[in-house]
């Protein structure tokens, strides 16, 4: 029998290999150059077998008879342990490929495609801080309702009542998938609903219309404190175009054609992932050749502070909370002003969705939209500029009928 003073005194005394027994086929071999490990012998079906339980000292002597006596049971129920040891791996080895993290990564890498890169890094990060600290390693066809909800309670706790119906969204979309793949046989997700704190999902502040004079006349006195105009530039331009604030913030130099008159934002930055032809009036050509006075090196049209990088998202957002619209404006506000404007002035309803990139739910006409009304489009955006260079003067512009309406 060993005992702990000999396991830790013991050497191979110039041999390659000494094995020191203990008791029930325990054995502790020790090599020349000192590492010790723990081995097991046994007999099954007249065959001499050897299973390792271990490195020494991390094992210690009574664990590793702990280890032995759990072997020798398989024995006495006719299984053989290294057969048992390899098909235990096997599992772990399944229930990690078939793990909700596992899942959850294969559903996303198979749906990014599809969407701009900023949306898929948000979905991916939800599950990253949301999801996969409670469930990631759990096989998903073992996750239950109440699992899920304890889940989702945890974001609630945090006062993040909106992220929590986003987050259960996006892990019934991967349920759904899992079921689809063979990994599990029920989407769980289905099971919460109603369970959620019930949260209303309010519209960005957007200004009335009567309150756009005065938002225009801060923008256009706006000083950011570093002798630089390009916040105030880039605001203008958002009022200008009223694309979608990580559609400007992104902007390239090489997607704009100042000749004429035209920006053209590639697929894979819209959000819908169809390209989009932003007219540019006279006022939004003259602010891109303002810019080109201070363009850096980097292919942004508003260099962050690395010119090989952009403004960040919040960059507009904070100098509308300096001029005192915090709560009342937002770089999203623009689109909604403007179309309640532009449907005012009498534009037709199409002309005005198509601009606003919304959604095309047929697919073949989605196809040939790139430039569909683009007539329309060049004069309501030259107009809508012409109304905010008068409003911003001060003048009291009449609602505009368009002859098409």
């Amino acid at each position: 029998m060993l005992s702990d003073v000999k396991c830790r005194h013991a050497t191979s005394e110039g041999k390659k290999i000494k094995k020191l027994p203990d008791s029930g086929g325990l054995y502790l071999w020790v090599f020349a150059d000192g590492k010790k490990y723990w081995r097991l012998r046994y007999s099954l079906a007249g065959k001499e077998k050897c299973l390792s339980l271990g490195v020494y000292p991390r094992i210690g002597l009574k664990d590793a008879r702990r280890r032995r006596d759990v072997e020798l049971r398989r024995l006495d129920d006719n299984l053989d342990p290294a057969a048992e040891r390899r098909a235990e791996k096997i599992r772990a080895k399944n229930a990690a490929a078939n793990s909700f993290e596992a899942v959850a990564r294969e559903w996303h890498g198979k749906q990014k495609h599809l969407w701009v890169p900023h949306h898929a890094a948000d979905v991916l990060r939800r599950l990253e801080k949301n999801s996969f600290p409670q469930l990631g390693r759990r096989p998903i066809a073992e996750i239950d309702a109440p699992e899920l909800l304890a889940a989702m309670r945890k974001i609630e706790a945090r006062g993040a009542h909106d992220l929590a119906h986003r987050v259960l969204q996006v892990c019934g979309q991967v349920f759904r998938y899992g079921i689809v793949t063979g990994r599990c046989t029920r989407n769980v997700a289905m099971d919460l609903r109603g369970a959620l704190t019930p949260h209303k999902r309010g519209h960005q502040p957007a200004v009335k219309s009567d309150e756009l004079p005065n938002l225009m006349r801060a923008i256009a006195t706006y000083d950011d404190g570093r002798g630089t105009q390009q916040t105030k530039l880039a605001l203008q331009l958002l009022a200008l175009t009223f694309v979608r604030t990580s559609e400007l913030i992104r902007a390239e130099w090489t997607e704009i054609d100042l000749d004429e008159a035209l920006w053209i934002i590639p697929a894979e930055r819209m959000k819908m992932r169809d390209e989009h032809v932003v007219p540019l009036s006279r006022q939004a050509v003259a602010i891109l050749k303002e810019l080109l006075k201070i363009r850096t090196v980097g292919p942004y049209v508003f260099s962050g502070l690395s010119p090989r990088k952009p403004i960040s998202n919040n960059t507009m957002l904070f100098a509308l909370y300096r001029l005192g619209y915090k709560g009342r404006m937002t770089g999203h506000g623009f689109r909604a002003v403007a179309s309640t404007i532009l449907n005012e002035m009498g534009f037709r309803g199409d002309v005005i969705e198509r601009q606003l990139a919304h959604n095309e739910r047929n697919a073949v006409r989605a196809a040939y939209n790139r430039a569909e009304y683009i007539a329309e489009r060049t004069e309501m955006m030259q107009t809508w500029a012409n109304h905010l260079d008068a409003i911003e003067g001060g003048a009291k512009v009449l609602p505009f009928r368009s002859a098409r309406s």
